[in-house]
């Protein structure tokens, strides 16, 4: 099960790179394909991913501990440079390299403690991280930031959720 979580959350970005040309409601030549997020409110489809891999990251680190959940990165990072444009791949890998560093740093000293304290801070701050990153990388400005942010935590919330469901709350321990 473990090497699962591994492979699922290191396919999040492929996955993310692949929505973004190809998966929305408006793809502008040149720009992502957008998706409402909130009334108003467009974001790259790839946000659907991010969220999900938010929350898979965290659930890798708690079964296979900090090695596992570096590994994890490393791959995903490796992947997302192998699958799409060099522009995005960069863009892509560079801000999930470190969004989920940062994420990592946040959750990694809270979760045997405050696991839902744990999960919720370190969303946010991978969510902002990659957000600002690969926005600005990729297409050089932050005009979209705010739906970024509202997309990634609506998907990881979704996701979370139905994790939960599934296993009758949410432990992430064995």
């Amino acid at each position: 099960m473990t090497w699962l979580l591994i492979a699922a959350f290191a396919a999040t970005i492929p996955v993310a790179n692949w929505m973004i040309g190809n998966v929305g409601w408006i793809c502008p030549p040149g720009q992502p394909c957008l998706i409402p997020v909130w009334p108003g409110i467009l974001a790259p489809s790839g946000v659907l991913a991010i969220g999900v891999a938010l929350v898979l990251r965290d659930l890798v680190q708690s079964r296979s501990g900090a090695a596992g959940a570096l590994f994890a990165v490393l791959l995903g990072t490796l992947l997302s440079l192998w699958v799409t444009q060099p522009e995005l791949a960069l863009a892509s890998a560079a801000a999930f390299l470190f969004s989920e560093l940062a994420d990592f740093a946040v959750y990694t000293p809270l979760y045997r403690r405050r696991l839902a304290l744990a999960v919720i801070a370190s969303g946010l701050v991978g969510a902002a991280v990659d957000s600002a990153l690969f926005l600005w990388l990729a297409f050089g400005d932050l005009t979209h930031f705010k739906g970024q942010i509202i997309g990634k935590l609506y998907a990881s919330g979704v996701f979370a959720g139905w994790l939960a469901l599934q296993r009758g709350g949410m432990r992430f321990e064995g």
